[in-house]
């Protein structure tokens, strides 16, 4: 049960900070430049690959991809936490994604974001690293 409760607050806690950086994106000026004039010459270039958009749509993509990211990490690992905990626990498939997919989350976050994403994923890292620990203790499992 204790492991089960941990690894739903590491979901937990990835898909709070997916749907926070959602509603940053489309609703908040969190994730515009402070100078307007970049905005506006990010609207006006595209990238090199294409032509077919420019860079101020590929910053909302991805950051609307990163959000949808965390929200499914939350979504599927919470579900599974919740509904199939036997079949998470006993996953060596599901545990190593799950842990190769915060691993990743917190890398970048400390490569290239700021110190509230890096804390708020590396606990929910942890989170997941101490719910697979305790499903591991025999006492603890239920």
């Amino acid at each position: 049960m204790a492991a089960k409760i941990v690894m739903l607050l590491s979901a937990s806690i990835s898909f709070v900070l997916g749907l926070v950086h959602l509603v940053y994106t489309f609703w908040e000026p969190l994730l515009t430049p402070r100078d307007p004039t970049l905005q506006i010459r990010m609207s006006e270039i595209a990238p090199v690959l294409t032509n077919e958009t420019t860079m101020w749509r590929c910053w909302m993509g991805f950051n609307v991809s990163h959000s949808m990211g965390l929200i499914l990490f939350g979504l599927v690992f919470g579900y599974l936490a919740l509904a199939h905990d036997q079949l998470l626990f006993r996953s060596p498939f599901l545990l190593a994604v799950g842990f190769a997919m915060l691993v990743g989350i917190v890398v970048l976050c400390k490569v290239y974001f700021f110190s509230s994403p890096l804390t708020g994923m590396s606990l929910s890292l942890a989170c997941y690293i101490v719910s697979i620990a305790l499903s591991r203790v025999p006492l603890l499992r239920s």
